[in-house]
């Protein structure tokens, strides 16, 4: 099992405690209000479950810090204190020294476990209506000042079951009494609420090819033409039936008139000009899509019947 510093675990932990500040807050004795220290730190494990508080006892003995399980220690949010559950200043001083420069390892822990499991480190006794489970602790077969060992083996004086403990076996869970974050006394709860996040996804429709193709088509066109032909007219003169003399009438066989006779006929050529221009170009346009999703809220729900609750 590892454990963390808080802000090593955590940078933004702050955000969590919106605005109380564990660290720096001083740990007193409950009942006798003993100062016994302040908040050095927090440990937490792999999960980010508050562990120990890393108490520093500097103002009375210079440079000690100890650890405390979470689950002996009362916050008072309002007072901005650590109560320490069963504990006094005395034993404080007894418990194994914590070096932030060692390494927090499973036979260590077990020292300090086993400090807690002794009988004076026990919990005072609790109301009637909380669970024999949550709240009695759990005594050690191993004598409070031996060495750590691999292997503890504890036993609960309400269902005499002996548990054995080992690197590779144990869990927090078994002990309820020195890590549960006692909800009779730390119960702070937090409401969500959902929203509706929006956001665009740009994603290809397809593409756009403008190009130029030729096409044929059969043309007509209205061509004006010319056409010659001989019109022959005859009249009959005013002096018709007049007497001519011999040398006026010439007769002479074989006398024509010749005239050339002209036609028009269709020359049709192809001349290529500009029709018009073309440009290419995207615009966007932008709308608005209206778009609905259920989301979920928490009301806090209070039920106290017949007993005063403040609200703040």
């Amino acid at each position: 099992m590892v454990l963390y510093k808080l802000e090593d675990f955590d940078p933004q932990y702050r955000d969590s405690f919106e605005g109380n500040e564990i660290k720096g807050v001083g740990v007193y004795t409950e009942g006798t209000d003993e100062k016994i220290g302040t908040v050095h730190d927090v440990l937490v494990d792999e999960q980010g479950h508050f562990r120990y508080l890393v108490v520093d006892l500097g103002f009375w003995i210079f440079g000690k810090k100890v650890l405390l399980p979470i689950g002996r220690s009362r916050i008072d949010y309002a007072s901005d204190r650590v109560y320490a559950i069963g504990l006094t200043r005395e034993q404080a001083e007894n418990l194994p020294e914590f070096n932030e420069g060692l390494a927090t390892d499973y036979d260590y822990e077990e020292g300090v476990r086993g400090v807690y499991r002794n009988p004076q480190y026990r919990t005072p006794p609790v109301e009637a209506s909380a669970p024999v489970e949550s709240s009695t602790p759990v005594e050690s077969s191993t004598p409070v000042d031996a060495p750590p060992i691999a292997t503890t083996t504890t036993t609960t004086p309400v269902t005499n079951i002996t548990a054995t403990y080992t690197p590779d076996t144990y869990r927090y869970e078994q002990e309820p009494d020195l890590f549960d974050l006692n909800e009779r006394n730390h119960q702070k709860l937090k409401l969500y609420e959902e929203r509706l996040i929006t956001n665009t996804r740009r994603h290809k429709m397809g593409d756009v090819t403008v190009g130029k193709r030729v096409e044929t088509e059969t043309a007509r066109v209205a061509v004006p033409l010319e056409i010659e032909h001989i019109v022959v007219e005859r009249t009959t003169p005013e002096d018709a039936g007049r007497v001519v003399s011999p040398a006026e009438a010439n007769f002479r066989e074989g006398e024509v008139a010749h005239m050339e006779i002209y036609e028009e006929t269709p020359e049709v050529r192809k001349e290529a000009f500009v029709r018009e221009e073309v440009s290419v170009k995207k615009v966007v346009e932008q709308h608005t899509l209206e778009t609905q999703a259920t989301v979920r809220r928490e009301e806090l729900d209070v039920k106290a019947p017949n007993l005063p609750v403040e609200e703040r």
